[in-house]
């Protein structure tokens, strides 16, 4: 009997000694635990597009439900949708008696896209900034980094077709009202009018009188498409301005809190946006600050017409 319980027990004690490394059951945990996946580095510290290449096959993968606990949902469905990317740790950068940033990597198929989060002081979430955002462009580069001050600086070159070499530089700080503030521009080359915009609810229903395309030209417009219920929307807002040095995106969910009016409000985000709709317009304002979906210097406003219908062509008897 004696050696049978040193039997029961040895597996007991071991099974509560041993640390989790990874998230596969999707169990909750301490923030301090999910802190845990994340490599302690120093700045400078810096990350790039090729580095979803080295991703080793001990890299711990973090679930979706696992991450969502400590980081709002809106995160990764602003570039991955309804999809559920694997997540890797990739490091982790304290300052002293202030924020923990996150570095994170996030994969869904070819979709590929790093991100750094803030944690504040008391370990509460507060905002995230995507760092790389994977395209399609074989020309192209992009790496992301921060100093030993905690600026941000992300960093996109391509190669012309004259061969010269375009870059695109944005520097960005973290304050203490929550939000990254974009400090510094340089360009001499306007990489993000090079291609269309891609438009993720193209192909959703659009049968409530609202929904629609709002349509400025191919990089400033509201898309507006049925809700899952008949008193929401779904929307999604791309537009640039100063020759596209202030650009903002989001995309979300939106209530119709009286005819023609409808309001994004979402649990946890401070950014609320009002739509009024008109005849043949959308009137688009920003009521509360949205700028972790904008840069600083520009905001969500404006006036969209609506865009015309394609006529069907009448079926021949």
């Amino acid at each position: 009997m004696k050696f049978g319980w040193v039997f029961v027990l040895v597996p007991l004690i071991t099974a509560c000694s041993t640390k989790k490394n990874s998230s596969e059951d999707g169990a909750a945990m301490d923030v301090k635990d999910f802190f845990g996946f994340f490599r302690a580095v120093k700045p400078p510290y810096s990350i790039s597009d090729t580095s979803f290449n080295h991703l080793s096959k001990d890299t711990p993968v973090i679930q979706r439900e696992i991450f969502t606990q400590f980081v709002d949902d809106t995160v990764l469905t602003k570039n991955f949708g309804n999809a559920k990317p694997k997540i890797y740790p990739a490091g982790r950068v304290s300052a002293k008696k202030a924020e923990t940033y996150l570095f994170a990597k996030a994969i869904s198929g070819a979709r590929k896209v790093a991100y750094l989060l803030v944690f504040d002081k008391e370990n509460v979430f507060k905002a995230a900034l995507p760092l790389v955002v994977l395209d399609d462009d074989p020309q192209s580069v992009q790496t992301a980094s921060m100093d030993s001050k905690y600026t941000i600086a992300i960093n996109r070159q391509r190669k012309k077709p004259n061969g010269d070499l375009g870059y695109r530089r944005e520097a960005y700080i973290y304050n203490n009202i929550g939000v990254f503030t974009l400090i510094l521009t340089e360009s001499n080359d306007d990489l993000a009018i090079t291609s269309d915009v891609i438009n993720p609810i193209d192909t959703l229903p659009k049968r409530n009188k609202l929904s629609g395309d709002y349509f400025v030209d191919k990089r400033n417009f509201v898309s507006v498409r049925d809700g899952r219920k008949p008193s929401e929307l779904r929307f999604f807002v791309h537009f640039e301005k100063s020759k596209g040095t202030c650009k903002g995106e989001l995309r979300g969910e939106a209530a119709i809190v009286k005819p023609n009016i409808a309001e994004y409000r979402e649990s946890g985000d401070p950014c609320i946006l009002q739509f009024t709709f008109g005849a043949n317009d959308l009137s688009m304002k920003e009521v509360q600050g949205c700028g972790n979906y904008r840069d600083i210097k520009c905001f969500f406003e404006g006036v969209y017409p609506r865009k015309k219908e394609k006529s069907k062509p009448a079926k021949k008897k």
